[in-house]
């Protein structure tokens, strides 16, 4: 048996991207999405959650904040990296493993995978899953 919450926001960078297969993506260009960051357990906690909502859509906030308004070709952690939805998938749900085993998200030491979905689009979007 699985069990998952999912909470979501939103988040406005801007950024480009290097190497011709991005054609006109080249250039610094925005960017919109709808991300949605979903906690996996196999068992539900002593108060019957995955995760505590309020806490987890707060912890998002706070990761979706730090990269909104921002032009990520010049934030240090992005140097020489074309920050693509599924790259910007994966950090956001390394960082969403950071603030687990930090204890930040309370008791979710139950939740053994987090989903981070970018959605680009009402037609295209990407994931990425982890383990934890």
């Amino acid at each position: 048996m699985t069990f998952t919450v999912t909470v979501r926001d939103h988040m406005m960078i801007a950024h480009s991207f290097t190497g011709e297969s991005f054609g006109p993506a080249q250039r610094l260009h925005g960017a919109t999405f709808v991300v949605d960051a979903t906690f996996e357990a196999s068992d539900l906690d002593p108060n019957g959650v995955v995760v505590d909502i309020g806490r987890a859509s707060v912890l998002l906030a706070e990761i979706t904040g730090s990269l909104t308004y921002r032009n990520l070709d010049e934030d240090p952690d992005f140097v020489g990296v074309n920050t693509t939805t599924e790259v910007l998938c994966k950090v956001i749900a390394d960082r969403l493993a950071e603030r687990i085993f930090d204890g930040s998200l309370g008791s979710g030491r139950q939740v053994r995978s987090i989903t981070v979905t970018l959605h680009e689009s009402h037609v295209a979007w990407a994931s990425y899953s982890r383990s934890l």
